[in-house]
């Protein structure tokens, strides 16, 4: 089993070549922030995730958390090594300087937050999810709620969760069940959620639950659900936790991958009703929770590029180490000689590269946001987040299935034994696709809200702007091959929403049945489009003879290979976009 390393070198590259990091620093008003400060950063993180948090990615996987009569138990070492994280000051980042944060960019707190899911992806649960509760409060909750809650939260002192399924309640939240009675200034939750991710520990203090419940007087459906905090500790006259609530967790799942991290049934009110305190206004409590859930979707998205990450570490290591056949002088031959076992490896590298480009320009589209000195700049940016939030969730976790397959096949025959570590990865990575909405739910979002519902404005601007990008490229001679390609992906999406603009006016059915193949192929054109721009950025570097030669060349044959075997799948999903459709659903259901 390899040591983990953050390549933080890259991702500092992305920052600087690809995000533009520094004028988006200078945009913001953040004049003591720029690229090298953010790489320190990354560097440090680095060392703190593969020397305190990756050790423990094993020992969580063999000894998962279990549940007795005090609640749940995480995995031993794990309370030590979350208070060193907290001690570091790590969960702070990128949070309001008003509450205990660093105020640092959204798109570097993405960068770093790359290094916790890649050291221990079940452990990184925890903080993500505390990110996501104390973002949602922030935006919404009132300045009461934030000045009680936040500092902790921000601090990482206390623990957040977000409480949405129910055992009848999916995918479908018009259907949550638990209740919300007024009594004086708060209220009294009763119900049952399922897949609470931590929804118990010991780790820290309180945790902090965010629930969604309906009011006695709700309007039936998702517009009568409202939005709760309900502490597994109701805080003393001093602010600090004192009485238990009433709430609990009743069992834990046993699952494929993720042992390390609770997974938790949650029941609130067994013994008279837990007491919660309303987020906002009545009624919007999936509007609000959606600021969590959008925070989680790329957050997830993120996870998959960092499980690939720990994948591809794993097999290079792996590749170099492991000896097949001799040669002639009786030397043995290590396997990353082999060509087939080369392009596995180069196919996870070009993977992995083309997800943290798009991870991170995605990620910083949110700081433009917050940057835009009016409000239609602010508007265009966030249009663009919220298309890229699909893709990021959806291609990148999907992705990462093959990927971390891969991984387990340079391994060969070991790589099916536990012991060789590659199948934790594999079997780790498998939730992804699943957990804050499916694949199939971030297709249907793509192609439905952000697609059909405004005629494609958003999606044709991405690709006017991957349009300029491709002229761009034509500028460099020696890229002219990459720029060919990826203006031959370009025709294939455009093509593509062209069908699905006109199919969808006219078959209900029709954008759901492709709606995956038309987001997988998104994914695949925005990957090739990140890594063109890198290659062009190092080959220019190059010309100049400027930076670290090796590195620079590794990119643009990265993205060469990307563009040679990845993106021509864009080709065969165009052909099941406009073709595909009508078998979907042709078939009887008794045929089935």
């Amino acid at each position: 089993m390899s040591e983990y390393l953050h390549p933080y070198r890259d991702a500092a590259f992305v920052l600087r070549e690809l995000v533009g990091f520094d004028a988006l620093c200078e945009a913001a008003g953040l004049d003591e922030i720029n690229g090298e400060l953010a790489e320190a950063i990354l560097e440090e993180a680095g060392k703190f995730g593969s020397e305190i948090w990756a050790p423990l990615n094993v020992v969580g996987d063999q000894n998962g958390a279990t549940l007795d009569e005090i609640g749940v138990r995480e995995t031993e070492g794990f309370a030590e090594a979350y208070q060193a994280f907290v001690e570091s000051a790590w969960p702070t980042l990128t949070f309001p300087e008003a509450f205990g944060g660093q105020g640092l960019p959204n798109v570097l707190g993405t960068a770093a937050n790359e290094i916790w899911q890649s050291a221990n992806m079940a452990f990184g649960l925890c903080p993500m999810l505390t990110q996501g509760a104390a973002e949602a409060i922030n935006h919404h909750g009132s300045e009461e709620l934030k000045a009680t809650w936040l500092p902790k939260l921000v601090s990482g002192e206390w623990t957040g969760t977000m409480n949405l399924t129910e055992p009848d309640a999916g995918s479908d939240l018009a259907a949550i069940k638990s209740k919300a009675v007024p009594e004086g200034e708060h209220y009294r939750i009763t119900g049952q959620k399922i897949f609470i991710t931590w929804g118990d520990h010991q780790m820290t203090d309180n945790i902090v639950h965010l629930v969604l419940a309906r009011l006695p007087d709700a309007p039936a459906g998702v517009k009568g659900i409202s939005l709760f905090v309900v502490p597994k500790f109701l805080l003393d006259e001093n602010g600090e936790p004192g009485e238990r609530n009433d709430v609990s967790c009743v069992s834990i799942e046993h699952k494929l991958g993720i042992h390390g991290s609770p997974t938790c049934t949650m029941s609130f009110g067994d013994d008279g009703g837990a007491i919660g305190y309303l987020v906002g206004e009545p009624h919007q409590g999936l509007a609000y929770m959606f600021t969590m859930m959008n925070h989680a979707r790329q957050a997830v998205g993120l996870q998959g590029l960092a499980i690939s990450e720990r994948s591809y570490q794993q097999a290079v290591a792996y590749a170099r180490e492991r000896t097949q056949g001799t040669r002639r002088d009786g030397s043995k031959i290590a396997i990353i000689e082999f060509p087939d076992v080369r392009r596995m490896l180069m196919q996870m590298r070009a993977s992995i590269e083309a997800m943290r480009g798009v991870e991170l320009l995605a990620a910083a589209e949110a700081d433009r946001v917050s940057a835009s000195k009016d409000e239609t700049a602010a508007a265009r940016h966030q249009e663009r987040v919220e298309l890229f939030t699909p893709i990021v969730k959806g291609w990148l976790t999907e992705l990462a299935q093959e990927v971390t397959y891969l991984g387990v096949q340079v391994h060969g025959g070991m790589g099916f034994v536990e012991e060789c570590g590659a199948a934790q990865h594999y079997r780790d990575a498998r939730i992804l696709t699943i957990y804050e909405g499916t694949t199939g739910i971030q297709a249907l979002d793509l192609v439905g809200r952000k697609m059909l519902r405004n005629n494609g404005v958003a999606v044709t601007a991405l690709l006017d702007e991957i349009g300029q990008s491709v002229e761009q490229l034509r500028t460099e001679p020696s890229l002219g091959e990459l720029a060919e390609r990826l203006g031959a992906g370009l025709e294939n999406a455009r093509q593509a929403c062209a069908w699905l603009l006109d199919k969808g006016s006219q078959s209900p059915s029709a954008p759901g049945a492709v709606s995956v193949p038309f987001m997988m192929q998104m994914g695949y054109l925005c990957g090739a489009w990140v890594l063109s721009r890198m290659a062009q950025s190092a080959q220019q570097q190059l010309a100049a003879g400027e930076g670290d030669s090796d590195f620079l060349r590794a990119k643009v044959t990265t993205a060469r290979f990307y563009c040679e075997h990845l993106l021509p799948r864009t080709e065969g999903l165009l052909q099941t976009v406009t073709g595909g459709s009508d078998s979907v659903m042709e078939l009887p259901e008794s045929q089935f």
